[in-house]
C-alpha cells in the first residue's frame, strides 16, 4: 500500500513496535491517543494510518472513520466499520485468528474502526499473485489466465498453503466480497493475516476472492473443527457479541453459511450470479 503523508503530524522518533499480546493490543487500540500519520491512497474509503500511544506503549494502527465510508448500492450506509469489527470478533472467537486486533472507537474524525497495523514480510517467494505462465510453481493453484500490456501470458495463482486455506474458509463464512491479494499479509513470524473486511456479512451470496484454488475439494480436518466450534459459539457469547454489529438477518445468514459448509464439508463454488474475483485482484 502507498502512504500519502499529510505533513500535519509530528511523528515520534525511533522504531514503532507492533508485536503486542492480544489483550494489550486491544487496550491500546481502545484507549490510546491517535496521531494521524498519513492516508492509504489506494483505499476506496478513507483509510488513515496513525501512531497510537498509551501508558508508554506505542504502535501504529489503521483508522477508518465512519464519515469517510463511501456509499455502496448493496450495503447500508455507515456499517462498514461494524463489519470490520464483526470479522475480528468471529476470527478470534472461533479460532481462525486471521484478523489483526480491531475495535470501534472515537477518533480525530469521529467514530470508526481502529486496527493494529501489521508489517508485511518482504518475501522472495510470495504466497499469491500474477506469475508468468511458465513460471507458476508446480504446487500452486491457478485461478485465472491473464496477459500483460505486451501480450505475454500470466496466471493469477496462489500457494497451496494451509494458512491460505484457513483464510478461504473464513472468507466463505463471513461472505467476504473483496479478498484481494493486497489484503493478505504474511509476517516475519510465519502468520498470515487478512485485512479490509468492510464489505462482508451480506445476506446474499457476495463471495469474491482470489483464493479459489480448492473449489469443491474436501475441507481440511482443521477447517471442519473451526466450523464446528464457530457453530457452537454462535449460540453463545460470540453470537451476542456479533449481534452488536450485525442485523438479525445478517446473523441468520451467517449461521446458514456455516451449516451449509458443515453439510457439504467442501470448499464452496463461485456464484453464477456475481463476479467471483475482485477487481483489481491484487
Amino acid at each position: 500500500m502507498t502512504v500519502d503523508p499529510t505533513g500535519e503530524a509530528d511523528l515520534p522518533a525511533g522504531p514503532v513496535p507492533v508485536v503486542l499480546a492480544e489483550e494489550d493490543a486491544l487496550a491500546l487500540l481502545r484507549h490510546g491517543d491517535l496521531e494521524l500519520e498519513g492516508r492509504l491512497v489506494d483505499a476506496s474509503n478513507a483509510t488513515l494510518r496513525a501512531v497510537i500511544t498509551a501508558d508508554g506503549v506505542t504502535a501504529r494502527c489503521v483508522y477508518k472513520p465512519v464519515h469517510g465510508e463511501r456509499p455502496l448500492w448493496d450495503f447500508p450506509d455507515g456499517t462498514l466499520a461494524d463489519r470490520e469489527v464483526a470479522a475480528y470478533r468471529l476470527s478470534t472467537g472461533a479460532g481462525f485468528d486471521v484478523v489483526p486486533p480491531t475495535v470501534l472507537r472515537d477518533g480525530p474524525i469521529g467514530p470508526g474502526m481502529c486496527q493494529l497495523w501489521i508489517d508485511e514480510e518482504r518475501q522472495d517467494q510470495p504466497l499469491l499473485g500474477f506469475v508468468p505462465t511458465r513460471q507458476v510453481p508446480t504446487d500452486w493453484r491457478r485461478i485465472a489466465a491473464a496477459r500483460d500490456d505486451r501480450g505475454r501470458p500470466y496466471a493469477l495463482a496462489h500457494a497451496d498453503d494451509p494458512r491460505l486455506a484457513r483464510m478461504a474458509i473464513f472468507d466463505a463464512v463471513i461472505n467476504n466480497a473483496d479478498r484481494k491479494g493486497g489484503h493478505v499479509i504474511a509476517t516475519v513470524d510465519g502468520r498470515v493475516y487478512g485485512v479490509d473486511h468492510g464489505v462482508s456479512f451480506h445476506t446474499e451470496d457476495k463471495l469474491r476472492t482470489i483464493l479459489w484454488g480448492w473449489v469443491d475439494e474436501p475441507l481440511p480436518a482443521e477447517g471442519v473443527e473451526l466450523l464446528e466450534k464457530l457453530r457452537a459459539e454462535l449460540n453463545g457469547r460470540l453470537g451476542v457479541a456479533l449481534g452488536a454489529h450485525l442485523t438479525e438477518m445478517e446473523a441468520g445468514a451467517l449461521a446458514m453459511r456455516v451449516d451449509r459448509l458443515l453439510a457439504t464439508r467442501c470448499f464452496p463454488q463461485p456464484s453464477e450470479d456475481w463476479p467471483s474475483i475482485p477487481w483489481p485482484p491484487i
